[in-house]
């Protein structure tokens, strides 16, 4: 199954942030969203990073409640692991678990531009999703 197809399910919204903008900014479009990441972008709409919640969380341990009114680039990781529309989901599957990210944004590999993002959750669903449609087509094989 081809990345493409979650996003045909899940549509094409990516939540992005400024570099310049604040951490406090960041937790409002997470909570605004009910989303885990968001794609930190330039002017230009390329991808420099993407921040998480966990970054907050690693960067208010180290830093104190300050961590509020520094940028968000302060605390984003800055190499961001990537794919395209006709990705493997299997082989998105590995790189989510040897990069240890759970958001990895889509790019459209002639514009190169964002077309997306998918979570490890939209991941998970669309492997359920696939071997419940082998389980049915083997019953219905094995009772047939």
């Amino acid at each position: 199954m081809k990345i493409g197809s979650i996003l045909s399910h899940k549509g094409e919204f990516v939540a992005t942030i400024s570099p310049d903008e604040s951490v406090a900014r960041l937790l409002e479009l997470l909570s605004e969203h009910n989303i885990g990441a968001v794609v930190v972008t330039n002017d230009d709409d390329s991808v420099s990073g993407i921040v998480s919640e966990r970054d907050v969380v690693r960067g208010g341990n180290d830093i104190g409640k300050k961590i509020l009114k520094r940028p968000v680039s302060s605390i984003m990781t800055p190499v961001v692991a990537t794919c395209t529309v006709d990705s493997q989901v299997e082989e998105l599957m590995v790189t989510m678990t040897e990069e240890r990210v759970r958001h990895i944004p889509v790019m459209d590999e002639e514009s190169g531009r964002m077309v997306g993002i998918v979570s490890i959750g939209d991941v998970v669903r669309a492997r359920i999703d696939h071997l419940e449609d082998e389980k049915k087509n083997l019953v219905n094989y094995i009772t047939s």
